[in-house]
């Protein structure tokens, strides 16, 4: 049976300026619902490159006045280039979806420009490596895209930003620019700077050392392999906030430090152990799977590392009538083997341990 094609909400063309990643990712999964899409770059070669990889085509001067422009480019130009998309298709509807939504609007309401068909969002998605060529269609399934609006948005307008949205598969959340950037600030740049620093300290280690990492420092340290020179904009355009979170974070540390530095002094261990415990509460308030909180139950699974076993085992997994709600592959250094932790409902781990292990596969 012929797949039915998608049908799109997104009403066309779409203009892409900044043909990297995101702007990319917003391409693909446009052109898979038959959405028109033209992409700009400052660089020739990321537009071809894009287009080669189906995002969309190049821009031409034949071309009509897009309805819509996504505006993909760094912090530290995201202004300029709203303001030179407005004067140049003064009926489009623009958005970007800079990481950073406060300082591209107070600058662009600095130099007088009329907003009333710019709309500010921002999905909640990336890949620690960026480019055209890491691009993916369905980047935003089931992310957060936070769009910005005021007073004087026009209904249409904001109709037509989250018409693409949602045609990504993204969920959508309204936000103020103020709302936006505290919150990236606490859940998303306040994290890259603990993880990057954390990491940063394994320069000095030795092999030895570096060989019994395992999966907290894996864990901890994922997103401190993303790309410094753009950390710098991200970081520069919500210094506000940042440094808010990282004073107080320092002083979390300052407190911890304290405690430790003297367990046997009265009352040290329970700060230590008040401060791990808030953690514990925080870390529970973290989304799980499609947006919700609920928490899965952890199995651990011993694979050869051969050709053919995690497949074998996720089709065995399947033929036991068990969901796997996330995976997780670690290898143990120096050997042949690697663990699969997969996460499952709590209410079905047991099930699934000892059938898992019936069939022949070692848990831990």
């Amino acid at each position: 049976m012929t797949e039915a094609p998608l049908v799109a909400r997104t009403t066309g063309p779409v203009h892409v300026i900044g043909a990297g990643l995101l702007g990319a990712s917003v391409g693909l999964g446009l052109r898979e619902r038959g959405v028109d899409v033209t992409l700009e770059d400052a660089s020739p070669t990321t537009v071809a490159l894009a287009a080669d990889y189906g995002a969309g085509r190049a821009r031409t001067a034949a071309d009509a006045e897009p309805a819509l422009v996504v505006i993909a480019t760094p912090p530290d130009v995201t202004a300029d280039v709203v303001e030179g998309a407005l004067a140049r298709f003064p009926n489009a509807v623009v958005t970007d979806v800079a990481s950073v939504k406060l300082a591209p609007f107070q600058e662009l309401t600095r130099r007088g420009i009329d907003l009333t068909n710019y709309v500010g969002s921002h999905p909640m998605a990336g890949r620690e490596r960026g480019g055209a060529i890491m691009a993916r269609a369905d980047l935003f399934v089931g992310r957060p895209w936070v769009v910005c609006r005021d007073g004087e948005t026009p209904a249409a307008a904001l109709a037509l930003v989250e018409a693409v949205a949602l045609d990504l598969g993204a969920v959508l959340i309204e936000m103020t620019p103020e709302e936006h950037d505290r919150s990236v600030g606490l859940v998303s740049h306040l994290p890259q700077v603990v993880a990057s620093l954390t990491a940063a300290r394994l320069m000095q280690a030795s092999e030895p050392a570096i060989g019994l990492a395992g999966g907290g420092l894996r864990d901890t340290t994922r997103i401190a392999a993303s790309d410094p020179e753009l950390w710098v904009q991200i970081l520069g355009a919500n210094r506000g906030p940042v440094v808010e979170l990282l004073e107080a974070f320092s002083a979390d540390l300052a407190e911890f430090a304290d405690a430790l530095r003297d367990p046997d002094q009265p009352g040290a261990k329970r700060r230590i152990a008040d401060l791990l415990a808030a953690g514990n509460t925080g870390v529970s308030r973290i989304p799980g799977k499609h947006g919700s909180a609920e928490r899965f139950a952890a199995i651990t699974v011993l694979i050869d590392d051969k050709p053919g076993q995690l497949a074998r085992l996720l089709t065995e997994l399947g033929e036991l009538g068990i969901n796997m709600e996330d995976l997780r592959l670690e290898h143990s250094p120096g050997a042949q083997i690697g663990f699969a932790e997969i996460a499952v409902l709590p209410e079905v781990a047991e099930r699934a341990i000892s059938d898992l292990v019936e069939r022949g596969w070692r848990t831990l």
